[in-house]
């Protein structure tokens, strides 16, 4: 994608009315405004679902219109990928979609305590160097706590090795029980929702012969 086609679309993402971005700067300044209130955005009280790290948003959109009965918020803070997903969520006209644009250490600032009920953490960058980083090491799923509900659910897909054996590690160490754990997720005849949504980087791997991971956790307070 060109610079100038990156540009347009940071533009045009600040118009989408579904779309939050937020600096580390402006929450400084400024507490967000829907943090505890998501509720009076979607206007319902139904469970809410993130999507950390979202790129295009295939899994916050595939998961909104296979499940109108939850709200799901896509997080990222590559808007130029992001704005794949704020249009087909309006193009689609789905009013159960959002999507907020800051970095995952943010993350507590948006959220207020069991104001979520379940994590998707999709292909994340698996941090070779820096394990801390993860986005299922322990400063992360600390913050998660501040605002999953009590033994809420967290899904990772991934290609890594990587990743997936140090998220066993954590889910061991700290007895996190697992739902689900496949380290060949397509090579099983379970008929699995997960399957059903592939995100366009996923579908590029499986063709490359890579094998993908899935594990169902949850986390205990």
């Amino acid at each position: 994608m060109g610079k100038k086609n990156k540009l347009e679309r940071f533009a045009e993402c600040k118009t989408f009315p579904n779309m939050f971005e937020y600096s580390f700067e402006r929450l400084h300044d400024e507490k967000f405004p829907y943090k505890g209130k998501w509720r009076e955005f979607f206007g319902n009280d139904n469970p809410i679902i993130l999507e950390l790290g979202c790129g295009k948003g295939e899994y916050t959109i595939g998961l909104a219109k296979a499940h109108p009965e939850n709200n799901y918020i896509g997080v990222d803070i590559k808007g130029a990928r992001m704005w794949v997903g704020l249009r087909q969520g309006l193009e689609s006209d789905l009013k159960n979609v959002a999507f907020v644009r800051t970095r995952i250490e943010l993350i507590e600032n948006f959220f207020d305590k069991d104001e979520i009920s379940e994590i998707w953490i999709t292909f994340p960058d698996p941090q070779i160097l820096k394990a801390r980083k993860r986005l299922t090491a322990m400063p992360y799923i600390n913050r998660y706590r501040t605002f999953l509900k009590k033994d809420g659910y967290v899904n990772l897909k991934t290609d890594s090795d990587l990743l997936y054996e140090f998220t066993l590690d954590v889910i061991k160490e700290n007895n996190f029980p697992i739902v689900y754990n496949y380290n060949d997720l397509y090579a099983n005849d379970d008929d699995l929702e997960v399957k059903s949504i592939r995100t366009y980087y996923e579908g590029i791997w499986l063709g490359q012969g890579l094998t993908i991971k899935y594990l169902k956790y949850q986390i205990n307070h």
